[in-house]
């Protein structure tokens, strides 16, 4: 059973704690891991583009000349795919790209990332995440001397305003609350940071 150290914002030790096995040393699994971020990422797609075919183009349906006796090519109008300003032909319509994935499948591609990150030793558990003023410059100095020296994935609630307004405007710090955390942020941050009640929400979220 892994445990890990808590500490508190001046990087003392202030006790340790057994995480459950069953999450926090679950097998890497790397192709769970990459179909978890693809169905995110493709979620978030818009699918909002758009082009227009020859039944939408402006213009005229009318036959330009004969059919016979010109030596030209027949023609049914001024809208085909052939000419300039005419529609398109196999272009993108809006679509929904995003597509179901098990629920078991995204909890334990989540319990894969979170036991990597334990194994790397980039996973730190302080014992509050409180500040005690909503300032980003102190809130980079305090990550600082944790030794957090890149992209960090702050785990706790979006009620603790001070943490989330000096955060926001950090773009190697990201808070999400603890029954929202996604493979993705995992993956994404080089650090994940947690407070010890957001632990246990989040232990309790992904037992369940």
């Amino acid at each position: 059973m892994p445990t890990i150290d808590i500490k508190d914002w001046n990087n003392k030790k202030v006790g340790s704690v057994d995480l459950p096995e069953a999450i926090f040393a679950y097998p890497y699994k790397e192709h769970l891991i990459h179909e978890a971020v693809r169905n995110y990422l493709a979620s978030l797609r818009q699918g909002t583009h758009k082009v227009k075919n020859r039944s939408e183009v402006s213009g005229s349906g009318k036959k330009p000349f004969r059919q016979k006796g010109t030596g030209r090519a027949r023609q049914g109008g001024n809208r085909p795919p052939i000419h300039r300003h005419g529609g398109t032909v196999f272009g993108p319509t809006p679509r929904d790209y995003s597509y179901k994935m098990n629920s078991k499948e995204k909890k334990n591609a989540l319990k894969s990332a979170l036991s990597q990150r334990v194994k790397e030793g980039k996973l730190v558990l302080l014992n509050d995440l409180a500040v005690d003023e909503p300032k980003t410059r102190a809130l980079a100095e305090k990550f600082i001397g944790i030794g957090i020296d890149g992209k960090a994935l702050l785990v706790d609630s979006f009620e603790n305003a001070n943490l989330a307004l000096a955060a926001r405007n950090n773009p190697k710090l990201q808070l999400v609350d603890a029954l929202h955390v996604t493979v993705y942020d995992v993956v994404n941050a080089r650090f994940v940071v947690l407070s010890q009640d957001a632990l246990q929400r989040l232990t309790e979220a992904l037992e369940s």
